[in-house]
């Protein structure tokens, strides 16, 4: 324990958690080792004080400590900063240059942002890993290098292998052992004591009186869910040390520096708890209308196919088939083309008779009223669910109380 209090004062670490806490003895057990070590938590924890930690209590501690942040450096060029190329090995380079681990030789290299490196450079560095070999780009000569590597990254690893963007075995390679870091949200007691350390410094460094919480402002900080962590606690610490004349900070003052909590998620609405007139208008004109579109357009294609064929016993069948389903199999229903056809005496007047009676009914098949449409899916509904409300609800895929002021705006006598 006296240890780590040692260390959080050497490296300005500010905090009590338990989580914390065991970070902090993990890096100082395995600093004085060579294992690769993989520190892991969301961006703004401070994942950067860790290998500055393991880099200084280690026997490396008099090279060189090179940090690279992988996801700052443009794919095109990364495999370039971290190994190095020769002069002419692509346009540009106009002489020979020394990458990062060419460079920290006997030293520790801490990648950043590790789970943003291209799949190309991710064997390259699995490579020095295993056996410290490396090539220049536009190289073919193996190089050597004794570099430690310790890594960082607030991307889920697991969920990156799955998707393919990340090498498993790199993976493995790289978390030898892995720390990791919690959020500030889930350090509760930390948060006012960063508070008032950035409050301290801030002070200082404009020159100014210490900004100070009363203790309902405490409670409102600590409910916080800060995501971007210890960050964005610092950027409202400095926000509130230079705008603020007030020196006592309440919490009405304090809402005004925090973000309005808002989901990035699109609302999902359950049409079943939906009674709103425009969501349970919507669901069942939506319904009726894509089963008018798609009946219409039969009796569209049928119409075609009849101005232009002889045969009307076979275009009759199709038609009746058709009318049953739009109508449900009713008898009552009127069958535009149960005429009287005198085929035989006048094949082309009955013929053509036919035809005008048949364009006659499509035509009013298409201007039937949406209301009537509505009016019949929902009797329908009704009779074979035997009036039970809640199951003819959820076949008409509208909540139960939609159907209840549906029956009473259609008058219906159930």
């Amino acid at each position: 324990m006296d240890n780590t209090q040692n260390i959080k004062q050497r490296f300005g670490i500010i905090g009590n958690d338990p989580q914390l806490n065991f970070a902090i003895g993990k890096a100082l057990r395995v600093a004085p080792t060579e294992i690769s070590v993989l520190i892991t938590g969301e961006s703004g924890v401070g994942k950067e004080v860790f290998p500055r930690i393991i880099h200084q209590l280690s026997n490396r501690k008099h090279g060189k400590f090179i940090a690279v942040n992988c996801g700052a450096i443009p794919e095109g060029t990364i495999d370039s900063e971290l190994f190095g190329h020769e002069k002419g090995a692509f346009t540009g380079a106009t002489q020979t240059r020394s990458g990062y681990f060419e460079v920290a030789h006997g030293g520790t290299i801490f990648l950043d942002e590790v789970g943003e490196l291209p799949l190309a450079t991710q064997v390259r560095l699995l490579r020095v890993l295993e056996n410290g070999e490396f090539m220049k780009v536009g190289s073919s000569k193996v190089q050597k290098t004794d570099v430690r590597v310790v890594a960082a990254t607030n991307v889920a690893m697991m969920e990156a292998i799955q998707k393919g963007k990340f090498r498993e075995d790199l993976y493995y390679r790289l978390s030898t052992v892995e720390i990791n870091l919690p959020p500030l949200r889930e350090r509760k007691g930390d948060i006012h004591l960063l508070f008032r350390k950035f409050a301290a410094d801030f002070g200082q460094k404009y020159r100014m009186p210490t900004v100070r919480l009363d203790d309902q402002a405490q409670q409102l900080l600590e409910q916080q869910p800060w995501r971007g962590n210890i960050r964005q606690l610092r950027n409202i610490a400095e926000q509130l040390s230079v705008l603020e004349q007030e020196r006592e900070i309440s919490p009405s003052i304090l809402r005004q520096y925090l973000p309005v909590r808002t989901s990035n998620l699109p609302a999902v609405i359950d049409s079943k708890e939906s009674g709103g007139d425009f969501g349970s208008e919507r669901e069942i004109l939506y319904k009726v209308l894509f089963d008018m579109k798609a009946d219409l357009n039969d009796l569209k294609k049928l119409t075609h196919e009849l101005m232009n064929t002889s045969n009307m016993d076979q275009a009759k069948e199709q038609h009746e088939g058709l009318i049953q389903k739009i109508y449900g199999g009713e008898k009552e229903n009127p069958d535009p083309l149960q005429l009287q056809h005198p085929i035989q005496a006048e094949p082309q007047t009955a013929a053509f008779e036919d035809r005008f009676d048949y364009a006659e009914e499509v035509q009013e098949a298409e201007t039937l009223s949406l209301q009537d449409k509505e009016l019949e899916l929902i009797v329908k509904a009704l009779e074979r669910n035997k009036g039970r409300r809640k199951a003819a609800a959820s076949e008409l895929g509208i909540s139960e109380r939609t159907l209840y002021r549906k029956i009473k705006q259609f008058d219906l006598d159930l």
